[in-house]
């Protein structure tokens, strides 16, 4: 199976540092989480492992291959596949095409089809909505839109950046749920999140990220008992 390391990597934006010397590591069929406050450098560390902020020290390796230099689109064919911050779907296009968007790659419509099938059967709800303008539906609907689509790409690597940004607590413990039962389908999941609570909840490891540093990693519950998270995430 599929492992994300990222190794003593450093990156940023014109002449500053966000991320300083941060080493990852995701384990095969797992959840591995990301905490850190907005300004952490959480997204960084995305568009670092997307190819979209280049590295300016250290490793990146995918499957065991070097993706450090690697451009976006082969990084996302090799089978990582990234749900954005902020649900962003396509607003005037129906529920079924954007899902649809999210399998570009896929020439077989018969593929296609099989992984609609399988969306609709992780969110009932989108295969009765497939014909509406996904601008219309609920922020939540536009979570599971926004999930769905990422699935759509068949990942071995499901990197889905703070699902619970904007959503009432009821769609969050719904997409929570969900994400925990995408992982039991078999995809490993790095979630990036400040939801600290949940997150744990579900996550098998994790990381802390303070001012783009690493300050603290281990198991899920490790985490959830050791002190300083508490006291920064828990109140």
């Amino acid at each position: 199976m599929s492992r994300l390391t990222v190794r003593n990597l450093t990156t940023g934006y014109d002449k500053v540092n966000v991320l300083h010397d941060v080493s990852i590591e995701t384990e095969p069929g797992k959840i591995t989480c990301i905490l850190g406050a907005n300004g952490a450098g959480k997204s960084t560390l995305i568009r670092a492992i997307l190819g979209l902020t280049p590295a300016r020290q250290g490793q990146i390796l995918w499957d065991g291959q070097d993706i450090t230099q690697e451009k976006t689109h082969r990084i996302i064919a090799s089978g990582i596949a990234c749900i954005p911050e902020g649900r962003k779907v396509f607003p005037r296009m129906t529920v079924q095409e954007n899902l649809t968007l999210g399998a570009y790659l896929e020439v077989d419509a018969s593929q296609l089809r099989k992984r609609l099938d399988n969306v609709f059967e992780v969110f009932p709800r989108l295969k009765e909505r497939a014909s509406q303008l996904a601008g219309t539906m609920s922020g939540g609907e536009q979570a599971m839109v926004s999930i769905g689509r990422g699935l759509m790409a068949n990942p071995k690597l499901l990197v889905i950046d703070e699902p619970s940004l904007g959503l009432s607590p009821l769609y969050v413990k719904e997409n929570f749920r969900v994400i925990r039962q995408i992982n039991e389908l078999g995809i490993t999941v790095l979630l990036v999140e400040q939801n600290a609570r949940q997150t744990l909840a579900i996550a098998h490891y994790g990381y802390v990220l303070t001012q783009g540093r690493v300050v603290a990693e281990g198991t899920a519950q490790a985490l959830s008992e050791n002190d300083e998270v508490r006291s920064a995430y828990f109140g």
